[in-house]
């Protein structure tokens, strides 16, 4: 069984839901709390224990390269100024020589187009596959948690949670089969299936480990839904030759890719800061009761 030791990050999106905040920023590099999003990102591949980074980049997505990279001058600033605890995180944060590489999506013809532009990066290889606008709160890392079913499984892992069984439609749904370690066995996935035909309430939540017989089938693929190639599709195909085990996550998710999640995810992890939590609090209540005058009467 091979190690999972790259991970790809398709970041190669518009960001439209964002406009105009996303006019000249990347949505990738917005930031939640004091964070860009993709650095959350990273930052959970890293604990699962990947070593290799893969971006799949579009037009204007150059300062994400630049913010993996070294910034000598502002290093150096940092040091002659005496802030060491901030150099010393930033140096944390970066990624060793020769650890990140960056290919171009040249057509936005979707998620599945994006996963195949890495094949020559990620070569005979298993590989964790991160949706970037996707962002986990949790005291073990979804993608660690994967990692470990997979040590124990090999194959192919898919993260999932539950959702409101009303809502399967919006989602990429998984059938559960019988129990297998610290997962279950995937008996069929559908793709946004029509109210009531849903084969359970666990959707895929944008967290992958494929084996690298994927980009086979990709490569064929035709284009599905919206007119661009599904990974969902390629998947599908792919289980009718190897097994899919899902992880059932029980962190918080937050979908970074709307506006809604977006900001849902800032007030989440700046309550989860030791150093935040008591002044956010103390924030939010005061809003809370400012918007909402009967709420401080109500409540005393």
């Amino acid at each position: 069984m091979k190690k999972v030791r790259k991970a790809v990050f398709p970041v190669a999106g518009l960001g439209t839901r964002f406009l105009p905040a996303t006019k000249a920023i990347p949505k990738e590099m917005l930031t939640v709390v004091d964070k860009p999003v993709i650095q959350y990102v990273v930052d959970e591949a890293r604990e699962a224990g990947v070593e290799h980074f893969i971006f799949v980049t579009g037009r204007n997505k150059a300062v994400i390269e630049d913010h993996f990279d070294v910034q000598f001058e502002l290093y150096d600033t940092l040091a002659q100024r005496g802030k060491g605890d901030q150099l010393s995180r930033l140096q944390q944060l970066q990624p060793s020589p020769g650890q990140t590489s960056f290919t171009r999506q040249q057509v936005p013809l979707g998620l599945g187009h994006a996963v195949w532009c890495a094949r020559e990066l990620v070569g005979d290889e298993p590989f964790a596959l991160l949706l970037p606008d996707m962002i986990m709160q949790s005291r073990k890392s979804c993608l660690k948690a994967m990692v470990e079913l997979y040590e124990e499984t090999g194959n192919n892992i898919i993260a999932v949670q539950e959702c409101d069984p009303a809502e399967t439609h919006k989602y990429g749904i998984v059938g559960r089969g019988e129990e297998t370690h610290t997962g279950f066995r995937v008996t069929e996935m559908v793709e946004k299936p029509k109210p009531g035909t849903a084969p359970s309430n666990l959707y895929i939540n944008g967290r992958y480990i494929l084996q690298p017989e994927i980009f086979k089938i990709l490569e064929s693929q035709e284009r599905g839904a919206g007119n661009e190639i599904q990974l969902t599709d390629a998947m599908l195909k792919l289980g009718k030759q190897q097994p899919f085990y899902g992880y059932k996550y029980d962190g918080r998710t937050f979908d970074c890719g709307s506006p809604e999640g977006f900001v849902e995810a800032n007030v989440a992890f700046a309550l989860w800061r030791s150093d935040m939590n008591e002044n956010m609090s103390e924030v939010i209540r005061t809003l809370l009761d400012e918007m909402h005058p009967q709420r401080q009467r109500s409540t005393g």
